[in-house]
């Protein structure tokens, strides 16, 4: 015998011309649905393989740019242990030598697109130089630079390092 307490299992109504429709549109959600996911999961993947494609580009621009770097300054590099290698040379050799180097220094800068900043008698621009003397010199005007401890350099429009000046007030 069976107790009156238990429940049957809930069966699905019978359909019925009032639920046709909503079983239509049940339907047709879940097919909407369906290509939303599918939608949003192409993507997702897309994005995932531009920001594996990008990060693989970044890389190889950067490897390629130090490369490049590199390239310009081995020639100095090889020169500069030439000239240490030799044992018997003049002080004016090793001047004329080092000239030679300096202007081969120039050039790869050049050929990189680097230029330098903070010299003598420029106006000072605190966005380029950093003062760190200041002298009395009515013949140089104020704010000029009257000497340079260190050359400045930029890349393009970017500060790659500050000059080092002393300026006149």
């Amino acid at each position: 015998m069976k107790d009156k307490d238990e429940k049957k299992p809930a069966q699905a109504p019978p359909e019925t011309e009032e639920t046709a429709p909503l079983e239509d549109e049940l339907l047709k959600l879940r097919q909407e649905l369906d290509e939303h996911k599918q939608q949003y999961l192409r993507v997702l993947a897309e994005y995932d393989n531009f920001r594996k494609r990008t990060a693989n580009e970044k890389s190889a621009i950067y490897n390629n740019a130090v490369s490049d770097t590199v390239q310009a300054i081995l020639p100095i590099a090889d020169n500069i242990g030439l000239a240490l290698d030799q044992e018997n040379a003049s002080a004016e050799d090793m001047h004329k030598g080092v000239e030679m180097i300096q202007t081969q220094i120039n050039a790869a800068f050049e050929k990189l697109g680097i230029t330098s900043v903070g010299k003598i008698g420029e106006i000072f621009d605190p966005n380029l130089c950093n003062a760190i003397a200041h002298i009395e010199d009515e013949s140089l005007g104020e704010n000029v630079i009257s000497l340079v401890y260190q050359k400045g350099y930029m890349l393009g429009d970017r500060v790659v390092r500050h000059a080092v000046v002393q300026v006149a007030n």
